[in-house]
């Protein structure tokens, strides 16, 4: 089974549905009856915002012109949470987000206009609303789904003391189901089909670790494989995986956490919020100066096989995280030059909805914030333009999109690299550079992409331009 080539070519945009946009379209049945939170209220632990995906196809023109071409959703499916990861219906989008006909409309927009839609598939527990629990709970060891979860006794203590049977980290609202069991199997490998053939472009799978069975995840890929080969399968594994990327494992790629910290740690510098990062799971964020950079990514890459780094998922922020723009502790500067850098390395780039435009938040649920589309004054636009250039510029690229990574020089908190024919020049500090690098060739010269600057080689090295500060520049060889 061969990757699925689009990927390649992918920036994604990830989006928490019930925060992005409320279409004003009225929920499918059953409705709810009372008013949903103000959108610009703080976001609460409990409480619905009421975006939907009718919302979020509305807003698809708005993305196109950022320059992404994927969106990853946040999980769609009925649930009694907003984050939706206490599933309670595998085969049923959530009335609250408009239903099946809401998502069946938001994937055709989206294919319309070229942008692909991957759903987030969360199989290791459920809600206490699925219906096998449910009859668990109702019928105790007269159920015949005893089996699809590991009950240590009865009867179960879902909603009150610590839970007796397996649930995610002991929360007693995620009962673990058990995946060995061939009923529960076949009911999760059947939801992973169903929805690649209602036409979503694949799976993010959440917390695949804690079902440590590779067979299953082998079966659940060949079951979406043929269902649509072109389907991108991939982990939420926050350390470096590659045992679970294809040839060896079951998935295209990773979510890609050890990139992006050395990202953050790089850019961030002094400045970054390294206590507020350490409270999430991006954990131990290390300070890097450019050659320690240069050599972290270097040695993430080279964990993987190079196409496996193709198909990876880069990020530097997500739902589970601070958001950016606080952790470089309102920086503009920094929070831009970490994006831009990101979507030049290799991978494809996931933006976490907001942060192109400096939304704030430290963690759950300040970090899920809604999208404030009537408040354009709020939106730090200087930002969110060096976000869509690069974005641009990547796909107008094609070895920003498919070419390797290669150090070429490093100094303090000044970076180079090469990524096929184009050169790339970061300065992570808060001193103009004047560019004076190593020549590639005796009569080398080149033109700045992104800032449109001249470099020419005199005397064994290239000079001629400056970078500002948190900035970077993409050279492409001139004749």
């Amino acid at each position: 089974m061969k990757p699925p080539d689009w990927v390649t070519d992918a920036a994604f945009y990830q989006i928490f549905p019930d925060r992005f946009f409320r279409s004003g379209r009225p929920a499918a049945h059953p409705r709810p009856a009372d008013p949903y939170e103000p959108w610009d209220g703080p976001p609460t632990v409990r409480g619905f915002k009421g975006g939907d995906l009718w919302g979020v196809a509305e807003k698809l023109d708005y993305l196109v012109e950022l320059g992404v071409n994927a969106i990853y959703l946040n999980p769609v499916f009925a649930s009694s949470a907003n984050h939706r990861y206490h599933t309670s219906d595998y085969f049923r989008v959530d009335p609250i987000l408009g239903g099946d006909e809401a998502l069946r409309h938001l994937l055709d927009a989206a294919h319309a206009r070229g942008l692909r839609v991957i759903l987030d598939g969360v199989f290791n527990h459920t809600g206490r609303g699925f219906f096998a629990f449910q009859h668990l709970l109702e019928n105790g060891p007269a159920s015949p789904y005893r089996d699809w979860y590991h009950v240590k006794g009865f009867p179960l203590h879902a909603y009150g003391g610590r839970p007796n049977y397996a649930a995610w980290w002991d929360n007693p609202e995620l009962p673990k189901l058990r995946t060995e069991t061939p009923a529960v199997r076949d009911y999760l490998l059947d939801v992973a089909e169903y929805w690649i053939r209602f036409g979503a472009d694949g799976w993010r799978l959440d917390v695949p670790e804690e079902i440590a069975d590779m067979e299953f995840w082998s079966a659940f890929r060949r079951r979406v494989k043929e269902a649509n080969p072109e389907a991108y399968l991939v982990g939420e594994i926050w350390h470096e995986a590659p045992d679970w990327v294809a040839p060896a494992g079951p998935f295209d790629g990773v979510m890609n956490y050890p990139l992006g910290r050395a990202v953050l740690g790089f850019v961030g510098g002094e400045a970054f919020d390294r206590d507020l990062a350490a409270r999430s799971g991006l954990g131990a964020v290390p300070a890097l100066d450019a050659a320690g950079w240069a050599d972290r990514v270097a040695a993430v890459l080279g964990r993987y096989p190079a196409e496996a780094n193709r198909l990876q998922l880069n990020l530097l922020t997500s739902h589970d995280t601070p958001r950016l723009f606080t952790m470089m502790r309102d920086d503009a500067g920094r929070a831009a030059l970490a994006l831009e850098l990101l979507v030049v390395l290799p991978g494809a780039p996931n933006l976490y909805y907001g942060d192109e435009i400096g939304l704030p938040g430290v963690h759950d649920p300040d970090n899920r914030r809604a999208f404030p589309w009537a408040h354009p004054e709020r939106w730090n636009h200087g930002l969110r333009e060096r976000v869509r250039a690069i974005l641009n510029l990547r796909r107008e690229h094609e070895d920003l999109r498919a070419a390797g990574f290669d150090a070429w020089w490093a100094e303090g908190r000044r970076v180079a690299f090469v990524r096929g024919r184009y050169r790339v020049a970061v300065n992570a500090d808060a001193r103009a550079w004047t560019l004076d690098l190593p020549c590639p060739a005796p009569h080398a010269r080149f033109r700045g992409l992104l800032h449109d600057g001249r470099l020419d080689c005199r005397g064994g090295r290239l000079r001629g331009a400056e970078l500002p500060p948190w900035t970077l520049e993409v050279w492409a060889p001139r004749d």
